[in-house]
């Protein structure tokens, strides 16, 4: 028998794979099938973004008096929108993982010993375990922390904060900080060092210049105090709703029998194995690359070994993205320089998404680095509606080999918004 604890990305993937094996296997999932991400992150930011892209091209078209858009915004109404679209596709989720062939039980799990596992003071043996719970939001030993919320709470709240206080200097603060900018709130963003520290700084002032224009952003400050509607720092008080993005804190508490790392990650070898021979783990209860695609990778190749199929993970030229008014995607291989790597970049260019935002000097961004001698691509940043998608099918090509001399191949779709083919292009030359 082969368990699974935790029924979000990584989980369903590992049993997903261990169904497709003809193996007998059961999730545990204490709360909703669908984890972090369907149920309380990544599609409560794309429902909400939808909403702010339309009034954000509402208010370009008022501003430039290419249409009169008028409308009636209520946020009780879109919290209740996205809870609805959630609720359905929890649903499909969930048939579509009975449909398996995989025993779904709701309840906590612990696991005691490295035999079996406790539900609510049921237990079940287990041969294999795979351990996917994911994490939480963390709180920091900040005094007045309990009077903040986060993304947890993003649904609940009644209306639109009138000032949004933000915490945190990673994607979540600025994924937050641009719906509810959009939306009516007076947000500021407190750092206690740099705002997103790991982008590229070209980037970064793109992002901070254009897409978050209208949110003010406090770097290397200290947080004293953090009252219901105030934030005290070192600089002075911020009045308004306190948001939390602190990052996050797996949940490993549930299992002590494995070896952990200092901030309670369960440690694993590159075949998702922990200390214990039996036992994997996967998807943000590692603490690694927090992003649901490789969460699912990871499933996958945890399931994979339980099942006896030897697999080994790759993090090479993961892509990544940040939900903005553009989405902000990238590929980033930071050991990586060669001794004669350039840096290319040009300005997005109009089309589908993007078109009217030439009014607003806003196409986006694409950037490059390469090794000339060799043709390896070395970082690739993009700006642009349809950025998310060219990263991930050029993330593929990096992995079976592609060097900036095959680009010259490369023929795009009209009309893109994407300019990274074209610097590749360019590159391909020398």
């Amino acid at each position: 028998m082969n368990i699974i604890i935790g029924g979000g990305p990584a989980g369903r993937a590992a049993a997903i794979e261990l169904a497709s094996l003809e193996e007998d296997v059961t999730i545990i999932e204490k709360n909703h099938l669908g984890g972090t991400c369907l149920n309380q992150g990544c599609m409560v930011i794309c429902g909400l973004r939808d909403i702010t892209n339309f009034l954000s091209d509402a208010k370009t078209f008022n501003r430039h008096q290419i249409l009169e858009v008028d409308y009636n915004l209520e946020y009780r109404k879109i919290a209740d929108g996205i809870k609805k679209t959630i609720r359905r596709i929890r649903k499909i989720t969930e048939k579509e993982t009975k449909e398996a062939g995989i025993e779904v039980i709701y309840g906590e799990a612990k696991v005691p010993d490295n035999t079996h596992v406790e539900v609510e003071g049921e237990k079940f043996n287990y041969d294999k375990l795979i351990i996917a719970t994911g994490a939480r939001p963390y709180t920091p030993p900040i005094k007045g922390s309990e009077n903040a919320i986060n993304y947890q709470d993003i649904l609940n709240i009644e209306e639109i904060p009138e000032n949004l206080i933000i915490i945190g200097s990673g994607i979540i603060s600025a994924e937050v900080a641009n719906i509810f900018s959009i939306l009516g709130s007076k947000v500021h963003i407190i750092c206690r060092r740099e705002f997103l520290a790991k982008i590229d700084s070209e980037i970064r002032d793109y992002i901070t210049r254009i897409l978050l224009r209208d949110v003010e952003i406090h770097t290397n400050t200290t947080i004293k105090n953090i009252k219901r509607e105030a934030v005290k720092t070192d600089k002075g008080y911020f009045k308004g709703l306190p948001f939390l993005a602190t990052g996050m804190i797996p949940n490993s508490e549930i299992i002590d029998i494995v070896k952990k790392g200092e901030k309670g990650n369960i440690i694993v070898d590159d075949r998702m194995q922990t200390s214990c021979k039996d036992i994997y783990a996967a998807g943000d209860v590692i603490g690694g690359i927090g992003t649901t695609p490789v969460a699912r990778m990871e499933g996958a190749i945890a399931g994979l070994n339980a099942a006896g199929i030897e697999k080994r993970i790759d993090y090479t030229y993961i892509p990544h993205a940040i939900s903005l008014g553009y989405d902000v995607s990238y590929i980033e291989m930071e050991e990586t320089k060669g001794e004669k790597s350039v840096e290319g970049k040009m300005p997005g260019a109009a089309g589908p998404g993007s078109f009217w935002k030439v009014l607003d000097d806003n196409t986006g961004l694409g950037k490059v680095q390469v090794d000339l001698e060799t043709g390896t691509i070395e970082k690739v940043y993009s700006i642009a509606p349809s950025s998310r998608h060219m990263v991930s099918y050029l993330s593929l090509l990096l992995r079976l080999g592609v060097k900036t001399y095959d680009f010259e191949k490369f023929i795009e779709t009209h009309p893109s918004t994407d300019v990274i083919y074209k610097l590749m292009r360019f590159f391909a030359k020398y």
